[in-house]
């Protein structure tokens, strides 16, 4: 880990916080919710070793990353604006893209807003989902599966914050982090987060691991991250100018068959159908793992690298 550089870059009004290893074409890593840029740590020593700059920031809203507190300032443009900035204070031109979880979602806009500074895209869990021309998405997903949706626990300010408050940050964090069940996470307001059964530690996560997670939120707080599904109508309502435009960068995608994205309604069809390819007409590869839960980048550490080294080595 010592080899790892951090450094805190002034991008976008906001100062991100940047890990980095390695010299070579750049490899910019998006995490998800409730994650960091330490997730991606097994990517960024194989890729670096590989020939790679690997640079993964911990996104607006977490870890050591500045944290604007109002959910307004976490739309996809803020997102993307922070990582156009980073990568112009960072002298590179163009980068490989590589996302999962909202990191995917964040990335799929990247591609829509500057395909001309991505070289090609490994994109994780997430598909692309074309905007819908009239439902917001938050609304879309109560008709689907009602309020105790955990997206739609998500919305009110301070709702969450205060569920989680009522329970240990190392529970909260394997609550999401252990989760194998694929079918809509939906949580009573009766039972809360804090009244789910924490699970075991996953076995591909480390104590020292959950360590490092713990510690970051137990100084920055869910918040940030909490704002990204809270800002998920205000993306809706700025990118109608982008209906209906295909995504047309050289992408990858990789899903896991335990993950909850796989089980959404009409994504396996989507995923594994034409209608992936009508909308991001450059989509090379689909990979699906088999008994791979949501956290596929940490849970299958070596065949991540190995799916994202051999589709960027062909650019």
């Amino acid at each position: 880990m010592e080899k790892i550089e951090h450094t805190t870059v002034q991008t976008n009004g906001i100062n991100l916080h940047v890990a980095s290893i390695g010299t070579g074409p750049a490899v910019l890593f998006l995490h998800g919710f409730p994650e960091l840029w330490y997730s991606w740590r097994h990517q960024m020593f194989s890729l670096s070793s590989l020939g790679y700059r690997a640079i993964a920031p911990d996104l607006r809203g977490y870890g050591d990353s500045d944290a604007p507190p109002s959910a307004e300032s976490y739309s996809s443009f803020h997102i993307v604006g922070d990582l156009v900035g980073l990568i112009d204070k960072m002298g590179i031109d163009k980068v490989f893209l590589v996302g999962h979880d909202w990191g995917a979602v964040i990335a799929w806009h990247f591609c829509l807003f500057r395909p001309d500074r991505v070289k090609a895209l490994v994109n994780m869990s997430v598909p692309f989902r074309p905007r819908h021309p009239i439902i917001k998405p938050v609304e879309g997903l109560r008709a689907l599966f009602g309020d105790d949706y955990y997206i739609c626990r998500f919305q009110e300010p301070g709702e969450a914050e205060e569920d989680f408050a009522g329970d240990d940050i190392a529970n909260i964090l394997k609550k999401f982090y252990g989760g194998r069940n694929p079918s809509p996470p939906c949580v009573p307001r009766e039972i809360g987060f804090k009244g789910l059964k924490a699970p075991e530690l996953p076995f591909w996560l480390s104590q020292q691991d959950l360590d490092y997670f713990v510690e970051k939120f137990k100084q920055k707080g869910f918040t940030g991250g909490l704002n990204y599904y809270r800002a998920l109508n205000l993306t809706w309502e700025l990118t109608a100018a982008w209906s209906g435009v295909q995504v047309k960068v050289p992408t990858k995608f990789i899903v896991g068959d335990l993950d909850i994205t796989y089980h959404f309604p009409g994504a396996k069809e989507y995923i594994n159908g034409d209608g992936f390819k009508k909308d991001v007409p450059f989509l090379q590869d689909v990979v699906v793992m088999e008994g791979v839960a949501h956290f596929i980048n940490q849970e299958k550490p070596e065949e991540v690298t190995t799916h994202i080294y051999d589709f960027i080595k062909k650019f």
